[in-house]
C-alpha cells in the first residue's frame, strides 16, 4: 500500500478540478492545488470523475455463473428458475460455488465493485451454499466486503425445515435474516412469516431483507406488513423490501397510503432493473408491464433506494458481467428517470444508496474515510451511465486492485481526428 495523490478529478458531488490525497489508506485531503508526499503516485485525473466504489444491494452469488446447469430456462419464468434451481441444488458441491463465486468477486473488483449483499439458500439441510459462501466471504475480506442474507428460497413456511436452518446459518455467521413471503402458500402465511422473521431479527440484533411481493399480482401487499412490523418493533434504517415488482400493478391511491408507510417506517427499497423487467410481465400479452417497482416515486416519498444486479447468468438471467453501471443504465430508463437529477439519483443508486443499505457507514468520499476509489473515463456521474465507463483504476484502503487502459478507438477516416472522445464535455 503506497500513498496516492489524484490530480484534477471531478467528484459526484458536482466538485471540479480538485486534489484527492491517500495517505496510510485513508483520504487525508480534498482541495485545489494539494502537495504531493514523498514517494506517492501521482495520478493524472484529467477532470475525469473519481466516485466511491459501487455497492450491490442485492445478489445471489450462490448461484452465479452457473447458467446452463443442468438445463436452461426455457421458459425464462421466475418460477422455472425456481424449480431449476431445485433441481440443480442436490448437484452442488461447495468446492464449485466458491470457484463460480470467487471468480465472479474477480470481476467485481475490476468492475469497482466492492462491496455485495448477497442473499444465499438456506432450504438445502447441508447448507452447503452457506459454507461455501461463508468461505468465500473470509477470503476476500482483504478487498471486498460481502453481507450474505439467510435466504429460505422455498418458503419459510413451506419449506419443513427453513427455519431452524435460517437459525442455523444465523449462527455460523450470516449477516441478515430474508425471507420471500409471496411464496408461501397463502397470503396470510405469508403475511405469518414476516412476523416471525422480524421478530428473530429484533431479538438478534439483526438486519432483515426480504424478497418481497416480487409478482405481477397487484394483491401482493407484504412490504405494507413489513413496514408495520418495522414501525412496531423498532427496527428502522435496518430492514430492506427487496423487488417489490407487485407495486407497478396496484392502483394509485393504495400506493399513495402506501410509500409514506414505508418512509416513515424506514424501510429501504431495493430494485432489480435487469431482473425485474426481464422475469415480470410474463403473463401479460400487450400492453405489457414493465415490472419494476415505482423508483422515482418512492424516492420522492423520502424512501431511499438502492440498485441491485441479483443475477449474473444463473437459472434466471443469462447474462451480466457484475457491471453496476448497466443496472444504473437500465433502471435510468425503464423508470424514464432523464432529468439530470434523477440521472445522478441512478448513480446514487448504485453507489450512496446501495451503501446506507447495507449499512456502509464509512462509504463515500470525504476526509478521514477509508480510501475506497473508482477513476472513471467519464467527467460527472451522468456522463458514466451513458458510456458504462472504464474503469481506469480501483483502489481499496490505499492499494490499487486494479487497472484497466482508456477505451479508444483509432480512425483512418479522411480529415476527421485520429482518435474518438467518446466524451461530450459541457
Amino acid at each position: 500500500m503506497g500513498d496516492l495523490l489524484f490530480r484534477n478529478v471531478a467528484l459526484p458531488d458536482g466538485r471540479r478540478g480538485v486534489d484527492l490525497r491517500v495517505r496510510e489508506g485513508r483520504i487525508d485531503a480534498i482541495a485545489t492545488a494539494v502537495p504531493a508526499d514523498d514517494g506517492a503516485e501521482i495520478v493524472e485525473g484529467e477532470g475525469r470523475l473519481l466516485a466511491p466504489p459501487f455497492v450491490d444491494a442485492h445478489f445471489h452469488m450462490d448461484a452465479t455463473l452457473s447458467y446452463g446447469l443442468p438445463r436452461v430456462n426455457a421458459s425464462g419464468t421466475l418460477l422455472e428458475g425456481i424449480a431449476l434451481w431445485g433441481e440443480l441444488k442436490p448437484q452442488l458441491t461447495q468446492d464449485a460455488i466458491v470457484e463460480r463465486a470467487l471468480r465472479y468477486c474477480d470481476w467485481a473488483v475490476a468492475r469497482g465493485l466492492l462491496a455485495i449483499r448477497s442473499h444465499v439458500d438456506v432450504c438445502d439441510d447441508r447448507l452447503l451454499a452457506v459454507e461455501a459462501l461463508l468461505e468465500v466471504k473470509r477470503r476476500v475480506a482483504p478487498y471486498l466486503d460481502l453481507q450474505l442474507v439467510a435466504f429460505p428460497q422455498d418458503g419459510l413456511l413451506r419449506s419443513p425445515n427453513a427455519l431452524a436452518n435460517l437459525e442455523r446459518a444465523l449462527d455460523r455467521g450470516v449477516d441478515v435474516i430474508g425471507g420471500i413471503p409471496h411464496f408461501e402458500r397463502t397470503m396470510a402465511e405469508g403475511a405469518e412469516s414476516v412476523r416471525i422473521l422480524c421478530e428473530l431479527a429484533a431479538k438478534r440484533g439483526l438486519r432483515v431483507d426480504m424478497h418481497c411481493d416480487e409478482s405481477d399480482d397487484p394483491l401482493s401487499r407484504h412490504i405494507e406488513t413489513l413496514a408495520f412490523h418495522t414501525q412496531r418493533l423498532g427496527l428502522h434504517g435496518r430492514v430492506t423490501g427487496s423487488h417489490l415488482t407487485s407495486m407497478h400493478s396496484m392502483d394509485n391511491y393504495y400506493v399513495s397510503k402506501l410509500i409514506p408507510l414505508i418512509a416513515e417506517a424506514g424501510v429501504h427499497a431495493v430494485a432489480n432493473p435487469l431482473i425485474n423487467i426481464t422475469l415480470q410481465g410474463r403473463h401479460d400479452s400487450y400492453p405489457k408491464r414493465r415490472g419494476m417497482t415505482r423508483v422515482p416515486e418512492l424516492m420522492a416519498g423520502g424512501v431511499n433506494v438502492a440498485f441491485g444486479h441479483d443475477c449474473v447468468m444463473d437459472p434466471w438471467y443469462s447474462l451480466g458481467s457484475a457491471d453496476m453501471l448497466e443496472v444504473a443504465q437500465m433502471g435510468l430508463h425503464v423508470a424514464q428517470m432523464t432529468s439530470q437529477s434523477q440521472m445522478r439519483a441512478c448513480f446514487d443508486a448504485v453507489t450512496v444508496n446501495a451503501a446506507r443499505v447495507l449499512g456502509l457507514d464509512d462509504h463515500g468520499i470525504a476526509p478521514g474515510k477509508p480510501a475506497d476509489l473508482v477513476l472513471l473515463q467519464a467527467h460527472d456521474p451522468v456522463e458514466a451511465i451513458r458510456l458504462r465507463a472504464t474503469r481506469l483504476m480501483v483502489v481499496r484502503r490505499g492499494r490499487v486492485l486494479a487497472r484497466t487502459p482508456p477505451a479508444t478507438a483509432s480512425l483512418q477516416l479522411p480529415d476527421r481526428p485520429p482518435q474518438i472522445d467518446w466524451s461530450l464535455r459541457r
